[in-house]
């Protein structure tokens, strides 16, 4: 698993293998999944980084 920050556009991208992307879906707005050859995530693009919530799910409140 590799992380890498770009700074300048604000973008995530976390590989998590090094198998050949086939094809890419926006399954959130600025969260792009990277799939391989067998449908499955290779990869995750998370654009406008720094603005999302890092707060894990567990730690969360119900409102």
């Amino acid at each position: 698993m590799r992380f890498d920050y770009d700074p300048q556009v604000d973008a995530l991208y976390i590989r998590l293998n090094e198998a050949k992307i086939i094809e890419s879906e926006e399954v959130q707005p600025g969260i792009i999944l990277d799939f391989d050859e067998n449908g499955k995530v290779a990869g995750v693009e998370v654009l406008d980084a720094s603005k999302r919530n890092t707060t894990p799910a567990s730690d969360r409140k119900a409102a």
